[in-house]
């Protein structure tokens, strides 16, 4: 006897459906003649699925008494005895009431697939033992009711049941889950639907991990040698330097490991410029990092590993790729660097890539800038060597043998200029004013005395602190004016990439608002506008946690024109930042027009195309309504006169007349109106599930019945349509086919079954249509060729189009072997009636 199959519908929180779906898998199964039997289903006075039990044969439950309550447990002992072949056991991680055969109710599941029986359960994510931590820390709720993973992950087939948290809330609200007692409180509290969308995220992840396991197993079985994918987030660090090419195309690879892998290349531009950064490259490497399927992003921070961090952590990244260090070796001696930094702070969140590449350890090419903000480190050391500096080479100078003034006062000012370059103007200054103490003290006549005998040494010690002071003095200028220098590039950097976007079209307000928040590390981002300065501020577009209101409760805000401004919220910015931020708002303010404008354009082309549809009606009710018409009224009145005997056979010609014109004229303002009806999108398809041969053959009531051939298998899976629309499409196809087919040639409508799609098949030898105007012919007031006046206004294909689109079919156009058209009419096959696949041990649905 072999062991049975356990199938599990996974769920994300409850309410979901999982249930319901079991339910439904029970009694498409009782329709197939499979011997099925609930063991235990609980419905939780959810009417839909009471409702569902019904038509099931159910296992008498075992009661058992606990403290003086009696409770219902499944008898596992009585559906071992009944031994059907499938057995739902709802709740897969329930705790049974202490004096039940086991302990947990998967254990009870497992003694039923021992016994050959397959078993059908359901489980939500948040009861796997694994995850008790994680959703913990999400829904502020901890889990006692938990089933180990391994058991979940033995199942012959995993069923995601999926349902967005806006359908779940609604579902909620109408009480369709709990009572009315309890939905206040269930969505204020665990149905939040930041809550769901955790835990929905968990679910999905967990299937596709299953999945993969599944697809892992499959390969080695088979042979297959293609790479394996993983999915990941990948962070790439550029410097401009020549090696981000080779880390854009590293994480590219890393990427590709997994389906949904994405790659975001950022470049921290310091306020005192990399100077290594060649702007160059750096577009080289953006439409690199493009064209790879990647981002690029550009963002301002001081301190260079703390900003990469950040911003790998605020886009939730799963690694980091960094380039092994340009710098020589002895460089190390100031600091670990950034590659170094990053990995040590990274914490378990991140895995950090050192990558190697041909330019490691071989320099940057460029010195390093040296800014007028200077790090804590590098001004403490600037005073140690302007002050600690000076005293120790005093101590060594005296202990030598005496090398003279001059030499003493060039490697003083040595030291000064070398306080200058590591702090700035004040250590340069008293690492003078201390040098002019020591040299009087300790190397001018008469020594330890700060008395000087001889003028010749004061001027010396005076031309000394004189050229210290100017030397401080134009290294500290020389240092300022390379961070202007810097700041202005990578702000011209900023506004050029900026400019381009825009210029091209790129950016859309959202993005550039997001682009304004990553470049200056802010939290949140709106662009404010209001009518007159007595209207109140409305929000034209934001990005971030909590956007303000107003521009004064902003951190800062950036006014663009009199009744507009960008407001920012996170810190204050300094006021050189302010230039940079304008450009930002003034090219916020023409995307928010652009973006107007092009809705403005959109509604003008709709209200073009409604006045040339309009046109074409006037001229179809001017000759294609008439010509019906007026071969009514010519038998009508020919019917009515009195001047001539009809005989019987003239009346039946001219009221069989009278009826085609009836008939034609009810054709065409039966398309007319449906096509009013398609373009103000009124039309909303009750969709249901349908077979294809009930609804094929009235669509060709019309239609001659030697002018079609019809070939619509029985084996067919069932379609969801709506029934009416469908009918009319088929009908206007068929009907146009039959128009342009030769007599002695019928038309042929054939359906088959392809995937999960059903196609329809509609194939006439008629004279065809060119590829060009294969589109073409679905517009409205359309008639390819030599089509007679008076056969129709051009809008069967149209409304046909529309109707199948409704449904989420397509209709398209192709040409018929050996000469014609063929319309090929595509639908989705009913959830449950697809054709049946090979079984595989796990499958993700949605």
């Amino acid at each position: 006897m072999g062991r049975g199959k356990l199938r599990i519908y996974l769920g994300a929180a409850p309410g979901v459906g999982k249930t319901y779906a079991m339910l439904s898998e029970a009694h498409r199964r009782v329709e197939r003649g499979t011997d099925c039997v609930v063991g235990f289903v609980e419905h939780h006075g959810r009417s839909r699925t009471e409702v569902m039990l019904h038509g099931l044969e159910q296992v008498q439950r075992r009661e058992i008494e606990y403290r003086g309550t009696v409770f219902t447990e499944m008898d596992v002992d009585a559906v071992l005895e009944r031994r059907p072949a499938v057995a739902l056991v709802d709740e897969l991680a329930h705790t049974n009431v202490p004096g039940s055969r086991n302990a947990k109710r998967w254990q009870d599941v497992e003694e039923l697939l021992a016994a050959g029986i397959d078993v059908i359960s359901t489980v939500n994510i948040q009861h796997f033992e694994s995850l008790g931590d994680v959703v913990e820390s999400i829904t502020g709720v901890r889990q006692r009711e938990t089933v180990p993973d391994e058991v979940v992950r033995r199942a012959d087939q995993l069923e995601l049941v999926d349902m967005s948290p806006q359908a779940l809330r609604r579902r909620m609200a109408h009480g369709n889950i709990y009572t009315s007692d309890k939905v206040d409180a269930a969505l204020s509290n665990y149905f939040r639907p930041g809550n769901l969308t955790a835990l929905r995220e968990l679910a999905l992840l967990w299937v596709a991990d299953r999945v993969d396991e599944y697809l892992r197993q499959y390969r080695g079985e088979h042979n297959i040698r293609t790479t394996w994918q993983a999915r990941e987030r990948i962070v790439v660090g550029l410097t401009g330097g020549p090696e981000g090419r080779t880390l854009i195309r590293r994480a590219a690879r890393l990427a590709e490991k997994g389906a949904g892998g994405e790659v975001l290349a950022v470049y921290i531009a310091r306020s005192d410029g990399l100077t290594s950064a060649s702007p160059k490259e750096l577009a080289v490497q953006r439409t690199l990092v493009e064209d790879l399927g990647g981002t690029f992003h550009h963002v301002i921070g001081d301190d260079v590993p703390s900003a990469l961090l950040e911003f790998a952590r605020g886009v939730n990244a799963t690694q980091i790729v960094l380039g092994a260090s340009r710098r020589p070796v002895w460089q190390y001696a100031f600091g670990p660097g950034v590659s170094a930094t990053v990995a040590r702070d990274s914490g378990p969140d991140l895995d950090v890539h050192i990558v190697t590449h041909d330019a490691a350890g071989k320099g940057r090419g460029l010195p390093v800038a040296r800014g007028a903000r200077l790090g804590r480190s590098r001004i403490i050391a600037g005073w140690i060597t302007g002050v600690a500096g000076p005293v120790l080479l005093s101590l060594l100078l005296t202990s030598l043998d005496d090398v003279g003034l001059a030499n003493d006062v060039l490697l003083f000012l040595f030291l000064t200029v070398v306080s200058a370059l590591l702090g700035g103007l004040l250590p340069a200054l008293a690492s003078a004013a201390v040098g002019s103490l020591l040299l009087n003290y300790y190397f001018t006549s008469p020594t330890h005395t700060l008395t000087i005998s001889d003028p010749k040494n004061i001027v010396a010690i005076v031309i000394f602190f004189a050229v210290a002071v100017a030397v401080a003095s134009v290294v500290d200028l020389a240092a300022r004016r390379t961070h202007q220098a810097a700041r202005l590039r990578a702000e011209s950097e900023i506004l050029s990439f900026l400019a381009g976007s825009v210029l091209r079209g790129e950016t859309t307000l959202d993005a550039l608002l997001e682009r304004v928040r990553e470049t200056f590390s802010m939290e949140s981002v709106a662009l404010l506008e209001r009518q007159s300065d007595v209207d109140p501020w409305t929000c034209a577009g934001s990005v971030g946690n909590s956007s303000v209101v107003r521009p004064e409760d902003a951190d800062v805000d950036m006014p663009v024109g009199d009744h507009m401004a960008l407001a920012l919220s996170g810190r204050v910015l300094p006021a050189e930042d302010r230039r940079v931020l304008a450009a930002f708002a003034a090219q916020a303010a023409v995307v928010l027009e652009r973006q107007r404008l092009v809705g403005q354009a959109e509604e003008a082309r709709r209200l073009a195309e409604g006045n040339r549809i309009r046109t074409a009606l006037l001229a179809a009710v001017s000759h294609d309504l008439r010509t019906p018409l007026a071969a009514i009224k010519a038998a009508v009145s020919s019917l009515r006169s009195d001047d001539v005997a009809w005989s019987e056979e003239d009346e039946a010609a001219l009221l069989e007349g009278i009826e085609d014109g009836a008939d034609r004229l009810d054709h065409l303002v039966g398309n007319l109106l449906d096509m009013s009806r398609l373009r103000t999108g009124t039309v909303t398809p009750l969709i249901r599930v349908t077979d294809l041969d009930e609804v094929v053959p009235m669509a060709l009531v019309g239609v001659p019945v030697q002018s079609v051939e019809l070939d619509i298998p029985e084996t067919l899976p069932m379609v969801a349509v709506d029934r009416g629309l469908l009918e009319r499409a088929v009908a206007n196809i068929v009907e146009n086919a039959v128009k342009y087919s030769p007599d002695a040639m019928p038309v042929t409508v054939a359906a088959s079954a392809l995937g999960d799609r059903v196609e329809v098949r509609v194939a006439d030898r008629g004279p065809g249509v060119p590829d060009d105007a294969k589109e073409r012919i679905f517009e409205p007031f359309q008639r390819y060729g030599d089509a007679p006046r008076g056969a129709g206004v051009g809008l069967g294909l149209a409304v046909a189009r529309g109707f199948v689109e409704s449904m989420g079919g397509t209709l398209t156009a192709e040409d018929t072997p050996g000469g014609g058209m063929t319309m090929v009419l595509t639908l989705r096959a009913a959830p449950g009636f697809a054709p049946v696949g090979p079984d595989l041990p796990a499958r993700l649905t949605s």
